[in-house]
This record gives C-alpha cells, sequence and structure tokens, in this order.
C-alpha cells in the first residue's frame, strides 16, 4: 500500500532485466496483474507496496503487408514504408529494475514468489534481488537503523531525507550535525 509510510515496510525485493529489449506494455500489465494477485492473496492486500519502475514511452510502429489477391496492385513494398502505431513498449537495459516490492520482513518469502510469477510474463532472462536498502530509499538498513536512533533522518512519504551538516548555523550545537528539533 502506497501510502504506508518509509517505516512500515524495511524489506525490498527487485525484478531485474538481464537483457536488452523492448518490454511491451501489455507485458508489464500482465506482470503487474499476476505480483499483485499473488501478494494480495497471501500476504493481505494492505501489507506491500509494487511499483512499476519501468514506462512504455516507446510506440512501436507496423506496416501492413496485404496478403489477398490482387494486393501487389495496391501495395508499395518498401517505399514510404513508415508504419502505423500498433503499441507501446519500455526500452530496458541490462541490469535495468522492471518491478519493486517493498513489505515487512515476515512477507518477504512471498514477495519473491510474487515476482517469480510476474517474471513469467516478460520476455528474455530477469534475476530477482533483495536489496540492501531500508524499502525504497537509498540507505542501507544499518545506516538507516542507526540514523533513525541518532534522529538524524526523516520519514519523507515513502523515502526519508538525511539531515546534513549545512545549513544556517543557529540551527546547529557545536560539533553535531543538524538534527530535527524534538518535539
Amino acid at each position: 500500500m502506497k501510502k504506508k509510510g518509509v517505516d512500515e515496510f524495511p524489506f525490498c525485493v527487485h525484478l531485474v532485466s538481464w537483457e536488452k529489449e523492448n518490454v511491451s506494455s501489455e507485458a508489464l500489465e500482465a506482470a503487474r496483474i499476476a505480483c499483485n494477485k499473488y501478494m494480495a492473496k497471501f500476504a493481505g492486500k494492505d501489507a506491500f507496496h509494487l511499483r512499476v519502475r519501468v514506462h512504455p514511452f516507446h510506440v512501436l510502429r507496423i506496416n501492413k503487408m496485404l496478403s489477398c489477391a490482387g494486393a501487389d496492385r495496391l501495395q508499395t513494398g518498401m517505399r514510404g514504408a513508415f508504419g502505423k502505431p500498433q503499441g507501446t513498449c519500455a526500452r530496458v537495459d541490462i541490469g535495468q529494475v522492471l518491478l519493486s516490492v517493498r513489505c515487512k520482513d515476515s512477507n518477504s518469502h512471498h514477495a519473491q514468489e510474487a515476482l517469480r510469477r510476474a517474471k513469467f510474463k516478460f520476455p528474455g532472462r530477469q534475476k530477482i534481488i533483495v536489496s540492501r536498502k531500508w524499502g525504497f530509499t537509498k540507505y542501507n538498513r544499518a545506516d538507516y537503523l542507526k540514523w533513525k536512533s541518532e534522529n538524524r533522518i526523516v520519514p519523507d512519504g515513502v523515502n526519508a531525507k538525511l539531515l546534513g551538516c549545512h545549513g544556517p548555523l543557529a540551527n546547529r550545537q557545536p560539533g553535531r550535525a543538524f538534527l530535527r528539533a524534538s518535539s
């Protein structure tokens, strides 16, 4: 559930593409449905947050050829072969994340199984990689817990902000990083 804060779902797992290819919008939707259905059934519909990390912006075109009798009189072959739009796809590189799921540690095996089932909806090879980060943040789990105990990290929706050592000197204690006012 995307409205849950950053502290609710510490576990994160990714489905990563292992080939350079085009992934159709239909394949992305089928994988999203398969993953969502499995997680809703076994973990509960409010116990996870699924994010599709690629977007199908690339338009695929087709130059339709006629195959009926007398078609050679109507067609021009490769003259003016710019086709009509047929669908959309996402251009995917090696190592690019396709889907991400964040959940509680107790549902980690369900998230991995959901992504394994979603893998079958895509062409090519994919790998399921368990993240070392805390949820969808860019911070490692150990660092996140340490900074949270020191009051150096501020929740920001599904992400978090690290308070640094920059800013007005009036807000800083000598020899300390900027901290959120403990109120």
